[in-house]
């Protein structure tokens, strides 16, 4: 637990200072991605004090584009807290990041508590457990020296790049449109950057969410009421510039928008 404390407390010191990161020393980097999650839940509670209350996941790797791009061929998950969260049109400052960028995205808010007992999780199980859809954007920041030479558990460990989020207004379940067909449109400065649909996330944005529940449950964990869940990016990262003006289009769920200043 000392080599896990230790590696959290690397992390968030990086994170609170905005200095990018580095390969974490051989004796607390972690040697795997249970243990790269090990350190991410101690990461949690070093960031509560800053960051607000963990409201919820994201989860990464859920689509082919973003598969490639990383080079790591499954899902990943990270925590999303309170003060990261903001409503469409907000306008945040591009230095509080170190390279800031976005993710189109479809997110999921639970209606109620999935506890540990109910699962495995299906699909099936976790479209009874929502109460609303927004469109949202993912804010993601590269806080890194170089991630491409930090490996998988290094980044699960730092909440596989989360940096917040911006919500669009909720679509409730009655009036969902099908998940498969929704088309989702990145539109930086008012050019398209990127275009992906619901299917390209694991098959059915419903199976990443199923995904997480099956892997908090492995770790003795459930999810719960009101928690909210991005499912994983339809498009390619798109890094930003301050002045950036981004807007993602997703058919039938609407937009969301952000400028980072």
């Amino acid at each position: 637990m000392d080599k896990i404390l230790a590696a959290a407390k690397t992390i968030a010191t990086a994170r609170r200072t905005r200095a990018p990161l580095a390969a974490l020393a051989a004796d607390i980097a972690p040697k795997d991605e249970a243990e790269g999650y090990q350190i991410q839940r101690a990461l949690h509670d070093l960031l509560l004090p800053k960051a607000g209350s963990l409201v919820g996941y994201k989860i990464g790797c859920t689509s082919t584009v973003m598969q490639q791009y990383l080079g790591i061929p499954h899902p990943c998950a990270g925590g999303v807290f309170a003060k990261g969260v903001h409503d469409s049109g907000a306008k945040l400052p591009a230095a509080d990041y170190v390279r800031v960028g976005v993710e189109c995205e479809i997110a999921v808010k639970l209606t109620r508590e999935l506890p540990v007992s109910e699962g495995p999780f299906t699909a099936e199980w976790m479209a009874e457990a929502i109460e609303a859809y927004h469109p949202a954007i993912e804010i993601v920041d590269d806080r890194y020296v170089k991630w491409e030479a930090l490996g998988a558990p290094t980044l699960v460990a730092d909440d596989f790049f989360a940096a917040g989020c911006v919500l669009g207004e909720a679509v409730p379940r009655s009036a969902l449109p099908d998940l498969l067909h929704v088309v989702g449109r990145a539109i930086v400065n008012g050019q398209e950057a990127g275009t992906g649909t619901g299917a390209d996330v694991l098959g059915h944005p419903h199976n990443a969410l199923a995904w997480l529940a099956n892997h908090l449950a492995a770790e003795g964990r459930g999810l719960h009421a009101g928690q909210l869940v991005l499912t994983g990016s339809l498009v390619k990262t798109i890094w930003l510039s301050a002045g950036d003006h981004v807007r993602m289009e997703l058919e039938g769920l609407g937009d969301v928008k952000v400028t980072f200043t």
